[in-house]
């Protein structure tokens, strides 16, 4: 079973305020617990949500390229 962090925590791993995790889970862009009245988000949930969200830098091969994109 994965370590289950709560908000705050999300939002330090993440180098966010705690709006923008609570903002994910009321959009249900994230998997949460509730545990009780608490809401928990699974570790793997963070890296998982950040795995799908990162964006690849784009190779350039050439200055020809880049001439043409401008």
């Amino acid at each position: 079973m994965d370590r289950l962090l709560s908000v705050n925590e999300v939002a330090e791993l993440l180098g966010t305020t705690v709006r923008f995790p609570r903002r994910l889970i009321e959009e249900r862009r994230i998997t949460f617990v509730k545990v009780g009245r608490h809401v928990r988000i699974p570790e793997s949930a963070v890296t998982a949500f950040v795995t799908a969200n990162t964006v690849e830098p784009v190779v350039v091969r050439s200055v020809a390229m880049l001439r043409r994109a401008a």
